[in-house]
């Protein structure tokens, strides 16, 4: 750091002459930051005391070369100069009286007819609709807020009418106010802690390191793309009072186009269009037709004939499509301020919220491939595996009644190796790793949202600045009681109509949730009915893998119906959350999120957990099996376990799933706009598009869906449910994932940005209930994975065999050496003479040995016929079952102690962003102290010019 001294202003003001200056506290500091570091010859005696009289022994560094007293850059400002790239730059112009600026806002369809006005938002209704009085007092009364507005026809369908608003800077500035809205009033400053010289060292020594490496790839170029850059100012919640603490140098550009969009969508929300305290809103109006969409506008086009490396944005959508929506930067970061500036910061922390888990998903796909691979390495010397693919003598009971026939055990070869891969030693260890990571990751996703709240200047904004629904305050407008916090009088719900609103509600979600329950019971019959039906089959492939052919057929059965359930779904879970009558939106957001993935967690897993922990377990045995309804005998298990069962099931819903989501957030507005351009060509011409207005464009888009991100985040986190839940039988499921995600972000973004309306840009502090559904769900897949490990896998019987049974027994050792004659011993004999008159086979089994069989096997632990209780449970059973409980409590408890640990270890808030926030909160107080008592001396002084000075005047 450099600086050259030239002397003493008045009193405690000293000033450094360098290119800016910094007035904080009523001092001037002027500093250059250089490349090459410090240097030894300046005298930094001066510097120093003004900076400890100015923070008290607080190292203040500055950023950036500007100063304070630089413009502070505007939302709108990021763009390269020279081009006609936004609104807000064009407004500027407009003062000078360009006529030329002018005619081009008139073209680009975001101003008024005087090109002087910005279009803050767009209401579309049709001439013909009957709502024409209700709309027609509306619109009085928007004119009486002080909204400007206009009306255009449409160029396609001059029934169609368009109205546009603006907001006036008096009507921004009242609202802004009422809304809380935190706007800039001072550049931030950094401060860091005092360095010893020899860490200084150390850096300046990296920082050369550095030059010769490769730049990160993953990163946006910032030089190419300097829009990038941030905008680093205090903010504080506007108020008219104090309108000189903010930098306004442009009242047109003061507030940025999301937020004036915000402001206008809450003017509307409050509204009357009739008498009556219910009839307000404009939700209302869009429900009974009187107006068909409510839109902002998009900043203009996405594309460009030029390069934006040569020519620069057009404008800030422009700038998004190239470096976040483009299928070329797929593995670059996330500009997520950008996004954050246009959609705002509620679908801002979504894509940040989903940056991360992708992020976070490499390591476990690394873990998990790592898995499955060494089950590939050491399928050959796998024993079980080995004797299951020589077991030629060993001959199976049938898995069904009459028609399915005996079969060698031998037969079962490819998926005895095939469990292998997902059953082997590593699993355990991989189960355990996916716990935790699901903790660190929580965990880490705290810090990191913490960071982007303090970042974003979210952290100040709480719930209580929330409005009441215009629903509640119209339902609840007679019952009043004040307001514990604010001390005003607002609507109060009653306790009995909650209570008895949330009663039914609770019994709505049971009896959804029974549906489910009854539909993966028709799976389970249609199971049991047609493994029959495929042993019976003509074809010699499905005859020979009925159970396969069962279960593939099962699970896309169970997909449809899971399709089909989840459009019910949502309209049982609309009404009954508007049978609540929540108070807040973010109330109203999280109960209709609750219950909705309740429903769809259930439909989906549902039929998982039936295979992962029913199927072949309350079977029976041969010559005593138990029957559905006392007709249909219980599915079976295969030969080599259920886990090739359980695999299948996540697979095909996993990929199926991933697929049609993928497909209906981006191929269907694609096709329905492709739709509406083509329609639009043959009736107009190819020509006429060339001369839609922005409004146009935008209507002919597709709206948002009507619940926000619901769609997307519930997307994410039942994906996140099947990476974590089950990954013990399935570890390629976080690779699935990741896989899918990195197409899910391009994906998420090119629809933003290209194929939907522009959102209303709105805040948000967190991810909201979806955090505390991650944390249930990371506690429900310790438990699961331990009840996989235990009963589905084979786990447990192997170390048992191993440790009391094998030929290691009491020896220590549990190699593969250890594990020969498992097979044998974990198979159990049934004699084929007492089979019931039912359940024998056609089939009499001469075909392996010329002679009748007498006796074939299954698997259980179970004594032989001729034994004195005959097929009673062996002592091994026992021993195998205890181990199951013991390894159940062990793991459970083991993997809870780690995550609690985990989690009291990583603190929720980085130290070094803690001291930031503690000390510029401090600084904050201070300036506007310091802004205030200038602002009262200058008064003082204007008022003892004038002669109207009083004794008593303070200061």
């Amino acid at each position: 750091m450099e600086a050259s001294s030239s002397g003493i202003t008045n009193g405690k003001t000293k000033v450094f002459h360098a290119e800016g200056g910094v007035d904080l506290q009523g001092y001037q500091l002027d500093m250059q930051i250089l490349p090459d570091g410090p240097r030894s010859d300046v005298d930094f005696s001066e510097i120093l005391n003004a900076i400890q009289e100015m923070a008290k022994d607080v190292n203040i560094l500055f950023d950036e070369l500007e100063a304070v007293s630089s413009p502070c850059k505007d939302d709108d400002s990021l763009l390269h100069p020279g081009n006609l790239t936004s609104a807000s730059d064009d407004a500027s112009r407009l003062d000078t009286g360009g006529e030329t600026v002018r005619e081009k806002n008139k073209l680009n369809g975001l101003y008024f007819r005087d090109g002087k006005c910005r279009i803050d938002y767009i209401l579309v209704y049709r001439k013909s609709s009957p709502q024409t009085e209700k709309r027609e007092v509306f619109e009085r009364n928007i004119r009486a807020e002080g909204l400007q507005m206009e009306k255009e026809s449409s160029l396609i369908n001059s029934d169609i009418i368009f109205v546009k608003l603006h907001a006036p800077w008096e009507v921004l500035g009242r609202y802004a106010e009422q809304m809380n809205v935190r706007m800039p009033f001072r550049r931030k400053i950094y401060y860091l802690p005092r360095r010893y010289k020899f860490m200084s060292r150390i850096d300046k020594q990296i920082s050369r390191f550095r030059r010769w490496l490769p730049k990160k790839p993953m990163r946006l170029d910032k030089e190419t793309l300097p829009d990038l850059e941030e905008n680093d100012c205090y903010t504080a919640p506007f108020s008219q009072q104090r309108i000189h603490h903010f930098i306004i140098h442009n009242k047109d550009t003061f507030f940025n186009n999301a937020t004036r969009s915000r402001i206008v969508h809450h003017i509307l929300q409050r509204i009357k269009y009739e008498e009556g305290k219910n009839k307000i809103g404009l939700n209302r109006l869009l429900t009974n037709g009187s107006y068909e969409a409510a839109f902002p506008l998009h900043e203009g086009s996405y594309r460009s004939k030029n390069s934006i490396r040569t020519h620069g944005a057009v404008n800030h959508r422009h700038l998004l499509y190239e470096c976040w929506a483009s299928w070329g930067v797929w593995y670059k970061y996330q500009p997520l301020d950008l996004v954050r500036r246009y959609f705002g910061e509620k679908i801002g922390l979504y894509f940040a919220w989903l940056g991360w888990y992708t992020g976070m998903l490499f390591p476990a796909a690394f873990i998990g491939l790592f898995v499955f691979l060494y089950g590939v390495t050491t399928l050959d010397h796998c024993q079980v595996s080995k004797e299951v693919c020589q077991a030629t003598d060993i001959i199976m009971c049938p898995v069904c009644d009459k028609y399915c026939p005996f079969m060698r055990l031998s037969d079962s070869c490819v998926y005895a190796k095939v469990t292998h891969l997902f059953d082997n030693g590593a699993t355990v260890f991989f189960a355990v790793f996916m716990a935790v990571w699901a903790t660190v990751f929580l965990e880490f996703w705290k810090r990191r949202r913490a960071v982007i709240a303090y970042d974003w200047d979210l952290i100040d904004w709480e719930e209580e600045e929330e409005e009441i629904r215009p629903q509640f305050e119209a339902k609840y407008s007679k019952k009043e009681r004040m307001n514990p916090i604010s001390g005003k009088p607002e609507p109060y719900q009653a306790f009995a109509d909650k209570c008895s609103r949330l009663i039914v509600s609770a019994s709505g979600i049971f009896f959804m949730i029974c549906v489910v329950i009854a539909a993966v019971f028709g799976i389970v019959i249609y199971r049991v009915v047609t493994v029959s039906t495929f042993a019976a089959f003509k074809w010699a492939l499905i005859r020979n893998n009925s159970q396969v052919a069962t279960t593939g057929t099962a699970v896309c059965i169970n997909f449809c119906i899971i399709m089909l359930l989840n459009v019910l779904y949502e309209k049982v879970a609309l009404l009954l959350t508007n049978l609540e009558q929540p108070r807040t939106e973010s109330e109203w957001e999280n109960s209709f999120t609750l219950k909705m993935f309740l429903f769809q967690f259930v439909n989906l897993n549902s039929s998982t957990f039936y295979i992962a922990f029913f199927l072949g377990r309350f079977t029976g045995h041969p010559g005593a099996y138990l029957r559905l309804i006392n007709r249909w005998r219980l599915e079976e298990c295969h030969p080599s376990g259920c886990l090739i069962d359980l695999c299948m099931q996540m697979g095909i819903i996993m990929v199926l799933k991933q697929t049609w989501n993928n497909f209906m957030e981006l191929g269907y507005p694609l096709i329905q706009n492709w739709w509406t351009r083509r329609k639009v060509r043959q009736e107009h011409g190819p020509e006429r598009k060339i001369n839609f207005p922005q409004w146009e464009k935008d209507y002919n888009l597709q709206p948002m869906n009507a619940y926000g991100l619901f769609d997307e985040y519930l997307e994410m986190i039942l994906q996140f449910g099947f990476t974590t839940i089950f990954v013990a039988a399935f570890p390629l499921a976080p690779l699935l994932a990741l896989l899918n995600n990195i197409i899910e972000i391009r994906l998420d973004a090119y629809k933003f940005v290209t194929q939907w309306r522009r959102p209303l840009a709105s805040r948000a502090k967190d991810i909201g209930i979806w955090y505390g559904i991650l944390e249930g769900i990371g506690i429900l897949s310790v438990i699961t994975n331990a009840f996989v490990i235990a009963i589905t896998s084979d786990f447990i019987p192997r170390l048992v065999y191993a440790y009391k049974y094998g030929p290691c027994a009491g020896q220590g050792e549990a190699g593969q050496k250890c594990m020969v004659g498992y097979v044998n011993a974990s198979l159990s004999v049934f004699r084929i003479s007492d089979f019931e008159n039912r359940s024998e086979p056609e089939s009499d089994g001469s075909e392996f040995s010329g002679t009748p069989l007498k006796y074939c096997r299954y698997r259980d632990y179970r004594d032989s016929p001729h034994a004195l209780v005959p097929y009673g449970y062996t002592l091994q059973f026992w021993h195998v079952l205890a181990a199951r409980l013991a390894f159940i409590i062990v793991f459970e408890h083991l993997v809870f102690c780690i995550k609690h640990l985990i989690s009291y270890l990583i603190p929720d808030l980085p130290k070094d962003l803690r001291d930031r926030m503690r000390r510029e909160k401090y600084l904050i107080q201070e300036m506007m102290y310091e802004a205030e008592l200038e602002r009262l001396q200058k008064e003082r002084k204007e008022r003892k010019k004038n002669g109207k000075a009083h004794h008593n005047e303070w200061p």
